[in-house]
């Protein structure tokens, strides 16, 4: 079939526009954990490059599929497929957190599954135009969506302490100080405009190991996720799978590092029977019910095999549960605050 592969590890490759193939990232725990039956109800959250959706479709003879992708270009290289699967595919451009009112939009509440990919697409980084990674000189964007404020413009405009803690709280960068820094005098100078200058500059004060990662990953995906709000649309995404899920439906996530995997557990403890704990924001008074049953105990990592074939998948977490009858709760206040930055703690007037 044109546009698809079989690799040595039994998964599916998409061929992205580029030609090159996209591998799904755990294709066949993701299968497992979301169990698509004959005619049901599923939503991704994530399209891409259609890897999860032509999958899902495949398993279930008669499923009908909504797919949403924040990015137009993923929407526009979708139309094949959209084509292929003969009215059971689905696409809407809208960011995932949108998902319970793009499904009530689309008739299709309420649903037996919802996918979720979370991160940025290999497709995306592989365009240097779109500016997400160091591997390419390009412009410095990484917006997802292709509105809204970019990179350049955040890293240009902000001041020195917000930088310093996008750095250090998203990217969980120890030397997010000294790069702020770097780039208040830079940017004196002349505007940071492009991913070259500012990998370079990266380098330039991070050290790297040798043979691991570039010095300017963390500060990268720091970047990233501030601009596209990547945290904050988990967040509302989880809960709003909650409400739109049918009873046994399963919520099936993937994440990709120790952020967005953090927000995923936390909910879906809290909403598989452990009681939220108390805060100083919401001191619990009496133990909530619980919506979900966890399909999994523990995240699900993929096999040796997979990672060889596709590093991309090293660092990839797949987390799943299934929906109960019991009503949706509201957003807890710590899994909110797990989303943003810390509020600034005021300074502490010197002893007389």
């Amino acid at each position: 079939m044109p546009g698809r592969m079989q690799s040595r590890a039994g998964q599916t490759a998409i061929e992205s526009q580029e030609g090159a193939p996209h591998i799904p990232v755990l294709l066949a725990e993701v299968l497992s954990a979301l169990a698509p039956k004959p005619g049901g109800r599923y939503l991704d959250g994530t399209f891409g490059a259609g890897g999860y959706a032509r999958a899902i479709l495949e398993a279930a003879p008669d499923a009908s599929l909504l797919a949403l992708d924040r990015d137009p270009t993923a929407i526009t290289g979708g139309a094949k497929l959209v084509s292929e699967m003969a009215g059971r595919l689905t696409l809407a451009q809208a960011r995932f957190s949108e998902l319970a009112e793009e499904a009530q939009r689309f008739d299709r509440v309420p649903l037996d599954g919802i996918v979720l990919d979370i991160g940025v697409s290999s497709m995306q980084i592989d365009q240097a135009e779109r500016g997400f990674s160091f591997r390419f000189d390009g412009p410095l964007d990484m917006r997802m969506g292709r509105e809204g404020r970019s990179a350049a413009d955040l890293v240009n405009e902000a001041e020195e302490g917000v930088l310093a803690d996008i750095f250090y709280h998203y990217g969980e960068e120890r030397r997010s100080r000294a790069v702020a820094r770097a780039i208040i005098e830079a940017r004196r100078k002349a505007p940071l405009t492009t991913t070259k200058q500012l990998a370079d500059l990266v380098a330039g004060i991070v050290w790297a190991e040798p043979g691991g990662p570039h010095a300017a990953t963390r500060v990268f995906q720091a970047l990233r996720i501030a601009v596209n709000d990547e945290l904050g649309e988990l967040v509302r995404a989880l809960h709003a799978a909650e409400e739109v899920l049918a009873p046994g439906g399963r919520l099936v996530v993937v994440t990709f590092h120790s952020l967005e995997d953090r927000i995923v557990k936390q909910f879906l403890a809290e909403r598989s029977g452990r009681a939220p704990a108390g805060s100083r924001h919401a001191p619990v008074l009496t133990a909530a019910q619980p919506t979900f049953s966890l399909v999994s105990r523990g995240p699900v990592a993929p096999s040796e095999a997979e990672m060889r074939l596709n590093p991309r998948a090293r660092s990839a977490k797949l987390r799943a549960a299934a929906r109960n009858e019991a009503p949706p709760r509201p957003a807890g206040p710590d899994l909110v605050a797990l989303a943003g930055l810390p509020e600034p703690q005021p300074r502490r007037r010197p002893r007389a």
